[in-house]
């Protein structure tokens, strides 16, 4: 494992029930929305932004920090509830998801937000931003190791479009060291199951044959977050990819691994229900919004 203390676990796994309580609480105020991937990647969004990258929220175009993009956007209600706490704008902005003129649309944009890289929707070009983005920086570097990483978000259903194939071979192709790719691996897709509409298989023995360094994790444990991203940042001759197994859903048990979970929001008994379950650990819960 990771070198991750246990104070710091506690304190993100504090941060990750805050996250899904505000997505509970934006999701159904917004009346629509993606819910199961959203609670599903808290996780993964807590640990970055709360310990991983390098990023100031109070400088955004910091020249220096880490670049995120978040291929599979309609999760981004995750996103928008991350980058709330870690302080890019304030958490009382995101009771406006959805609404008209409001910047937390269903899909992020670049320009509207701050510390939004790119602007994501059609699922499968994520990977090549990323790339055009991994290699501008490995270049202006003059080819060295830069300290500057490109972190990269898709779900497995998106993996679906063939573009994150070519994508692949080409990161390969460049070495591209400083790019990580973090597979959503929740199961599901807006039709059900990824294994019934297109069968994947073994996403990690098809990543190993395009020459990334892959690893599988546990999507959820802090400490396999922190150890599969340090061993992808000490790689120096391939880029990464970390298949990160989670569950839709994850926190609230009667939306975890159900499909129709995947594009609807909460109803105001079902997510006050939701928060009621996700207080276990910690965090105020604003219950009277629902009423």
């Amino acid at each position: 494992m990771g070198n991750i203390s246990d104070k710091k676990v506690e304190e993100l796994q504090k941060n990750a029930s805050e996250i899904r309580q505000s997505i509970i609480e934006s999701l159904t105020e917004a009346g629509s929305g993606h819910t199961a991937g959203s609670l599903g990647m808290a996780d993964i969004f807590t640990y970055l932004y709360f310990h991983g990258m390098v990023h100031d929220p109070k400088n955004p175009e910091w020249e220096s920090r880490d670049l995120f993009l978040l291929s599979n956007g309609h999760i981004c209600p995750g996103l928008y509830a991350t980058m709330a706490h870690a302080g890019y704008f304030p958490v009382e902005e995101l009771m406006t998801l959805r609404k008209l003129g409001s910047r937390l649309q269903g899909h992020p944009h670049r320009g509207t937000l701050p510390g939004i890289e790119t602007s994501s929707g059609p699922l499968g070009s994520g990977i090549s931003q990323a790339i055009g983005m991994a290699l501008a920086t490995k270049l202006n570097a003059g080819g060295k190791t830069s300290g500057r990483f490109v972190y990269c978000c898709v779900g497995d259903g998106e993996l679906n479009e063939g573009q994150n194939w070519e994508a692949i071979l080409m990161a390969a192709k460049y070495k591209l060291h400083n790019l990580i790719v973090i597979v959503d691996r929740n199961n599901i897709q807006i039709d059900g199951y990824t294994e019934d509409v297109l069968p994947l298989n073994d996403l990690k023995e098809k990543f190993e044959s395009f020459n990334f360094h892959t690893q599988e994790i546990d999507g959820h444990n802090f400490e396999m977050i922190d150890d599969a991203i340090g061993q992808a940042r000490s790689v120096f001759d391939k880029p990464s990819i970390i298949i990160a197994n989670t569950v839709p859903g994850k926190g609230v048990s009667s939306f975890e691994r159900l499909p129709e979970w995947h594009g609807k929001a909460p109803s105001k008994e079902e997510a006050k229900n939701a928060l009621k379950e996700l207080r276990t650990l910690g965090g105020k819960i604003k219950c009277e919004q629902l009423d």
